[in-house]
């Protein structure tokens, strides 16, 4: 049986949850507040609505969108991208981050590269993929794996190595083989930086394909922020960057939620 919690651990307990309620209605607040100075500014001419927009501007286009389905596709197009290079990412980290554990003079030659890849611009290769691949989703999806490949590669190859040795040791002793080590202690030990990685992977998944969007693009949130402020439909501009927002955070949300889940499985 558990024990009951004493009146100073329920004060405490209380404590904590009347601090995570005022943190939220203060975010709530905050946000509503900054709508509502923007909304006031453009009604009463502070700010030109035609450069700013607003936030009745914004749903009224949300609106407009969403009854002749538009939104969906371009919607739908960079979410499709996203998790398209997302799964890449993750497939290219896990496998390369494992061969170059197994290869160590393969680890050797390649590590000054992907330092050098990392470190590299990413919107300077843009230009070179549209013209080695053409615009399409191809050149977008290579477009947003390259921004977070090399360094996930990095990282994780790193957690590899400081993989506690004595371990490693045990299972060479008891007869296990290498790819033992690697299935038994290696990966098992990693979970938690690949998770991590993945928290970080699917924002830079989404910043990869706006950037390939912003120039490789028919379709896409990317495509209505760079149109629209081309032709000075700033409703459209506001609409899809509100909507990466929301989406960059739903996704964070999802896999810090899949974080929890792994960590109390092992």
């Amino acid at each position: 049986m558990t024990a009951e919690p004493s009146d100073a651990q329920k004060k405490y307990l209380q404590s904590i949850q009347k601090r995570k309620y005022w943190i939220l209605a203060a975010q709530v607040f905050l946000l509503l507040g900054f709508l509502a100075v923007w909304e006031f500014s453009v009604e009463k001419g502070y700010l030109n609505g035609f450069i700013f927009s607003s936030p009745c501007r914004v749903v009224q286009c949300f609106y407009t969108m969403l009854k002749d389905q538009s939104l969906f596709l371009h919607l739908g197009i960079t979410l499709l991208e996203t998790f398209a290079s997302f799964a890449l990412i993750l497939c290219l980290t896990l496998g390369v981050s494992i061969l170059l554990w197994w290869c160590k003079p393969l680890a050797d030659i390649l590590e000054p590269y992907l330092v050098v890849l990392n470190s590299l611009p990413k919107s300077a290769l843009a230009p070179i993929l549209i013209v080695w691949l053409g615009n399409n989703m191809k050149t977008i999806i290579i477009t947003a794996i390259s921004i977070a490949v090399f360094g996930s590669i990095l990282n994780l190859y790193q957690g590899f190595r400081k993989v506690d040795p004595d371990r490693l040791i045990l299972i060479r002793t008891l007869g296990g083989s290498k790819r033992d080590c690697l299935l038994l202690a290696v990966i098992p030990s990693c979970i938690p930086l690949f998770v991590s990685l993945m928290k970080v992977n699917i924002g830079l998944s989404l910043v990869g394909v706006i950037i390939g969007e912003f120039l490789a693009a028919r379709a896409g949130l990317g495509y209505l922020i760079i149109y629209g402020s081309q032709v000075f439909k700033m409703d459209w501009v506001m609409m899809s960057i509100i909507l990466l927002c929301l989406i960059a955070m739903l996704l964070y949300k999802l896999l810090h939620v899949t974080e929890k889940y792994f960590l109390k499985k092992i």
